[in-house]
């Protein structure tokens, strides 16, 4: 038992490193998917949802990654830490800053509604 528990051991230490380079890189590549979402959406609403979700994720990625590859436990407590403080602050802030625009008396740029709509008559609707 103790040569298995040796083998995965050193299998591990093998594998770790790879595998929270490859986060770390999934993560950073959706960091700048986010940030090219963040530059291309047309308002702040499709904006904020780019740059919340996608870099929560993205973010995510990459401290998993980092705490993969972590040389000491305390380490992965730092990781651990910040990861719980990251999801706990963004969902807040996209909050707010929804909600702020909200009361602001912005509105999302959607298509035309209603007897506007030019397809109204093609669905039956509109009328």
């Amino acid at each position: 038992m103790a040569e298995l528990l040796a083998q995965l051991q050193t299998t591990w230490d093998l594998v770790r490193m790879p595998l929270g380079g490859l986060a770390c890189l999934i993560g950073g590549l959706l960091c700048i998917v986010s940030a090219i979402g963040v530059l291309r959406f047309p308002d702040i609403y499709t904006r904020l949802h780019a740059a919340s979700v996608t870099d929560t994720g993205g973010a995510g990625l990459v401290l998993l990654g980092m705490a993969l590859m972590a040389p000491h436990w305390l380490v992965l407590v730092k990781v651990g830490c910040i990861f719980g403080l990251m999801l706990l602050t963004g969902a807040t802030a996209a909050h707010s800053l929804a909600n702020a625009a909200h009361t602001a008396g912005m509105q999302p740029k959607i298509g035309p509604v209603g007897r506007d709509d030019p397809h109204a008559d093609e669905l039956g609707e509109g009328h």
